[in-house]
């Protein structure tokens, strides 16, 4: 299960592939799960409710949209391990983001949430034999394989989490 060659997922995923240190998914995926959950853990349920900026997302909705495309991103591995030949649509985050009712729902909620779905995606691409792997489908008009599809989900978490700290948790 080593790293993703360049030309097996869209150039617009690079900073997200370049974030995952791990040489193979299985660990990328293992390692940063509790530590995420830890992590998450530590924000209080007021601190969710905070926005670093007028029109930005607060902390509930960041949460949200980190759930949601880990749903997407595994959706289309498991499409494309089972040999879906069908262009996949993107998927608006900003239109999901406005209707997911993250602030109908406790912090504590939603870091469950993204828990159990980190686990399913975990067992997922664990599930997937090297060959299946190097699967390939279209999402979005563009070619990704199985295994980018992996690193991309850990890297879009670590830069959320990233961007977390950096302009969320200051001060």
């Amino acid at each position: 299960m080593s790293r993703p060659a360049t030309d097996t997922y869209p150039s617009h995923f690079e900073p997200y592939i370049k974030l995952v240190p791990e040489e193979y998914l299985k660990n990328a995926l293992k390692n940063q799960s509790s530590e995420a959950e830890n992590f998450l853990k530590t924000i209080s349920e007021q601190q969710s409710l905070y926005r670093y900026a007028e029109e930005k997302w607060t902390l509930k909705e960041v949460l949200q949209h980190i759930i949601d495309a880990e749903r997407v991103f595994a959706y289309r591995a498991m499409a494309f391990a089972r040999g879906d030949k069908n262009n996949l649509p993107s998927f608006d985050e900003n239109s999901y983001a406005a209707n997911s009712r993250a602030h109908d729902r406790s912090w504590q909620d939603l870091v469950t949430e993204f828990a159990t779905i980190r686990r399913s995606s975990e067992m997922l691409f664990n599930s997937f034999s090297e060959d299946v792997l190097n699967f390939s489908g279209t999402a979005n008009n563009h070619p990704v394989t199985v295994r980018a599809l992996g690193y991309i989900t850990v890297g879009h978490l670590k830069h959320h989490i990233n961007i977390i700290k950096e302009r969320y948790l200051v001060g």
